[in-house]
């Protein structure tokens, strides 16, 4: 008896395997696999003289998917074939959405760095006539626009961001479910969030045609055209972020009988400061390079105008636009100024975007120690 029951408790002899860790492809097969697929293919291409770079990628790509997936599935198992396949799709997919972003900056950075320099950010551009050789000299400087552009923006921040913060806070902390207030306020919000560039700027230069006259064209106006197209972006950034904010925080702050008011803006948007930023910086860049209403708002100029209220203003992207379309004698210094006023405000939109980031890091709550 005690024999048998030795026997069935003894540890059976031979090596242990398992199951979960066994037949497993090479830790990088997937490197190996594409390495191989664009050999392949960039070989067969070459040989047939047919090669071409559009067509060496995809079907460089389709080879990959079905070599991985067959190998996986005769050393693996069919659901471990299927991950594989899967989770190369999702990084394709990565790739395909990265992939005009990383090609407008480096087209950017290439054809706009030579022109980048502290002359060109620090003077008008413009022609200047002299008399005594009748010669005209043409000067491409961007500092109408950056002031320009910097100021516009700005007054439309301005104007945007009390306006959709306090919207989401009455929409999150104050309206009730179903009233008619909030709902109307949400339909605009929708409607707004759709509205064509080119409409703000329309409606904004028939507001000051009406108020002040023809050619009413200001910074001021342009300033409304883009508070017009930010003030949706900044209420519904700032209404998912305060809507994330937990209830239990809120209930916390009542029951010790702090009031609504004072719970709102010493618990609730402190919590919430790092999303708001965020979307805030969001409006910011989704209309600072807009061209369309600038132009028709405020419309563009080589004379420097810092005053908003008064008279055409200069912009980055009009400028970039206007380089393009309405070049000087000299065609390729415009289409070279053209590119630096691009890559100058990809340039202040990422400056713009890194101090957004050090306030909200600043500002955010403090984890416990």
């Amino acid at each position: 008896m005690t024999t048998s029951v030795g026997s069935r408790l003894r540890p059976p002899q031979g090596p242990i395997t398992n199951t979960l860790t066994t037949g497993q492809l090479p830790k990088f097969i997937e490197l190996y696999v594409i390495a191989g697929a664009l050999l392949i293919v960039g070989g067969v291409m070459a040989l047939m003289s047919a090669f071409s770079v559009g067509g060496w990628v995809f079907l460089s790509v389709v080879l990959y998917l079905v070599a991985l997936g067959v190998l996986s599935s005769l050393a693996e198992n069919r659901r471990r074939a299927t991950d594989r396949i899967v989770r190369s799709l999702v990084f394709i997919a990565f790739l395909l959405a990265v992939a005009p972003l990383v090609s407008t900056l480096v087209t950017v950075t290439v054809k706009g760095i030579g022109q980048l320099n502290w002359a060109f950010i620090s003077t008008t551009g413009g022609s200047v006539f002299d008399p005594d050789t009748l010669a005209v000299t043409v000067s491409h400087g961007a500092l109408q626009a950056v002031v320009g552009t910097l100021e516009i923006t700005g007054i439309a921040a301005v104007m945007s961001v009390p306006i959709g913060i306090l919207t989401a806070i009455y929409l999150v902390e104050y309206a009730q479910a179903g009233q008619w207030v909030a709902r109307t306020v949400t339909f605009l919000v929708d409607v707004m969030t759709g509205i064509p560039s080119i409409v703000a700027g329309l409606f904004a230069f028939s507001l000051f045609t009406l108020i002040v006259g023809p050619k009413a064209f200001s910074g001021f106006s342009a300033s409304v055209a883009l508070s017009v197209l930010m003030i949706p972006i900044v209420v519904r950034s700032c209404e998912e972020m305060l809507r994330l904010v937990p209830h239990d925080l809120r209930e916390a702050s009542f029951a010790l009988g702090v009031s609504r008011f004072s719970t709102i803006t010493r618990i609730v948007l402190p919590t919430a400061i790092a999303g708001i930023i965020t979307g805030v910086m969001i409006a910011i860049a989704r209309v600072i390079g807009e061209t369309a209403p600038i132009f028709m708002a405020a419309s563009f100029t080589d004379n420097f105008n810092a005053n908003p209220f008064s008279g055409p203003m200069q912009t980055l992207p009009v400028l970039a636009y206007t380089g393009y379309k309405f070049p000087g004698q000299d065609i390729a210094a415009s289409n070279a100024s053209a590119w630096g006023a691009a890559l100058l405000l990809v340039i202040i939109v990422v400056i713009l975007n890194i101090i957004a980031r050090i306030i909200a890091k600043a500002f955010a709550p403090k984890g416990a120690r």
